[in-house]
């Protein structure tokens, strides 16, 4: 793939010009075809969207992306071009599936690139096969704090397909978007994600595609928030490179999750993009770009033996190798560090 970004200034600061899309391919795994984009050559990096979404919420990043890797941007089952089967949709069940499509196309080690469910997924993929994980690379990730938009909460109980089917009548959508404008002038934190929600309902066409997205929700959110949590498990990263990047106007997961999950994973990066939504990789792609090439480019990609990740499992420590950029050996994450950290994200 020879495109990349180029900047186009436009409005006074630079943005993106869309370049051709990626095309969609596609691979029959466990019966279920599964689509997804592939481009360029060298390191792999794994795209992994957040619910509702597809991989074209990445298709401005890329091009660039691959200039120097081989950048794969999956749509999760239920999601996208993929199949929506009745199936299983828990995070577990979408990391095994990362596996497998990487399998399929010879892939053995990847950078994960996680943007809200996706992010607990591309977690997830660490603890479950850390043998086969570079790097993280978190973005405005679920999985690390109970708080998230009351709407999302809203959906997860009974009706909710009812719900999303009355959204995409012509009238409710004319008032959806007025509704939107109004919060986009008041310069809401909701205003300024909007957009980016509505198109996640517009991705949603039948009542197959919103009952896969209901059964997605399901598994990571019920009434009272988020119902998974991955903080007990963050010393599993120690040794690996962790970057955690937020908006600090996310309407649906709020920034102090940032805060909380950095603190419980030692040794990882904090990059908070100030006036960016739940989107930042849409809001600023060129910095978003900049500073996923830098961290990649500045670190080692982790190689976690099976003697450290039985140290991690039974102490919640391990000796690091020489030259690790995770911290000192001897640091600790204890069981009260984790619930401090856990308290935090959500107060």
């Amino acid at each position: 793939m020879s495109g990349f970004l180029r900047p186009d200034t436009r409005e006074g600061r630079p943005r993106p010009v869309p370049l051709p899309d990626v095309e969609l391919r596609h691979h029959v795994v466990h019966g279920y075809r599964r689509a997804y984009r592939i481009a360029g050559e060298g390191p792999a990096i794994l795209l992994i969207h957040g619910i509702g979404d597809s991989s074209a919420t990445w298709a401005d990043l890329i091009p660039s992306l691959a200039r120097h890797h081989t950048v794969i941007a999956p749509d999760l089952l239920g999601h996208g071009a993929s199949d929506k089967p009745r199936a299983d949709y828990s995070v577990a069940a979408y990391a095994n599936g990362m596996r497998d499509l990487l399998g399929v196309l010879g892939v053995e080690r990847a950078t994960l690139v996680g943007h809200s469910f996706g992010g607990g997924v591309a977690m997830q993929f660490a603890y479950q096969f850390p043998e086969r994980t570079e790097r993280l690379v978190l973005v405005a990730t679920g999985g690390v704090g109970r708080e998230v938009n009351p709407v999302l909460r809203a959906v997860s109980l009974p009706g909710a397909d009812l719900l999303l089917s009355l959204l995409k009548l012509p009238t409710m959508g004319l008032h959806t978007r007025v509704l939107v404008q109004l919060m986009k002038a008041l310069d809401t934190d909701l205003g300024q994600d909007a957009p980016d929600l509505i198109n996640l309902v517009d991705a949603l066409p039948d009542a197959t595609s919103r009952s896969a997205f209901i059964r997605t929700l399901r598994a990571v959110v019920d009434w009272r928030g988020q119902v998974v949590t991955l903080l007990d498990r963050c010393y599993l990263v120690r040794g690996m490179p962790t970057l955690l990047l937020w908006g600090t106007r996310d309407s649906v997961l709020p920034v102090r999750h940032a805060h909380g999950a950095h603190t419980a994973m030692p040794g990882s990066r904090l990059e908070i993009f100030d006036g960016a939504g739940h989107f930042p990789f849409h809001t600023d792609p060129l910095r978003f770009l900049s500073v996923v090439e830098d961290f990649i480019a500045t670190t080692e990609p982790a190689s976690l033996s099976s003697e450290q990740w039985r140290d991690l499992l039974r102490t919640g420590r391990c000796e690091e190798p020489k030259g690790s950029a995770a911290g000192d050996a001897g640091d600790r994450l204890t069981g009260q560090d984790i619930r401090e950290a856990s308290e935090r994200s959500a107060t």
